[in-house]
């Protein structure tokens, strides 16, 4: 029996296992999907929290003479405060984001992919809550940005909801580029179509 091959080529021995072992490694990846997420959101809320009861309507903070400052603002756009005036949208644009990411990980089996998702999942998060829960007003909330790296370029200031968000993006990028899919397979681009 060992040597029977599926239509795919590899023996129906090694399919059966790996079937067997598939729940087990996506419960794993979600799992750690999950907590990538949660602690992305966590330092988020933590941060915005902190900043925002000690530091906003005051100077702000040089933490790294003309490298980084620790300056409140409140953002009605998008990261980097693209898009002002835009929250309504934002908001509808990350529920979207974090359907599509829930939806994606009933498929995933890859670790770094699940890295990425966790820190694109807890950045959508984390400014979701600021649009739904701070003012002006639900779902118009602006979110509270405060990192601003070198002042005297006029870098936009950002949080760490937005440091996650383009962390998972470069991630995404990458890993699609190196052909590694979120189901864990490998497209290296060599395979022929006959």
């Amino acid at each position: 029996m060992r040597g029977l091959q599926a239509a795919g080529g590899a023996p129906l021995s090694d399919q059966a296992e790996a079937g067997t072992a598939d729940g087990p490694v996506r419960a794993r990846r979600i799992a750690v999907l999950g907590v990538v997420a949660v602690l992305a959101y966590v330092l988020d809320l933590v941060t915005k929290t902190l900043v925002v009861t000690f530091l906003e309507h005051k100077e702000p903070v040089e933490v790294i003479p003309e490298v980084l400052l620790l300056n409140v603002i409140r953002n009605s756009g998008a990261a980097f405060s693209i898009g002002t005036g835009m929250t309504i949208v934002f908001t509808v644009i990350a529920f979207g984001v974090v359907i599509a990411i829930l939806r994606t990980a009933r498929q995933l089996r890859s670790l770094p992919w699940a890295i990425t998702l966790g820190l694109l999942l807890g950045g959508a998060l984390g400014n979701l809550t600021d649009r739904l829960f701070r003012a002006p007003a639900p779902l118009q909330g602006h979110v509270v940005d405060f990192i601003q790296v070198f002042p005297a370029t006029r870098f936009p200031v950002f949080n760490i909801a937005d440091s996650a968000i383009v962390c998972g993006g470069i991630l995404a990028v990458f890993l699609a580029w190196r052909g590694y899919q979120v189901d864990g397979s490998r497209h290296t681009g060599e395979e022929s179509d006959g």
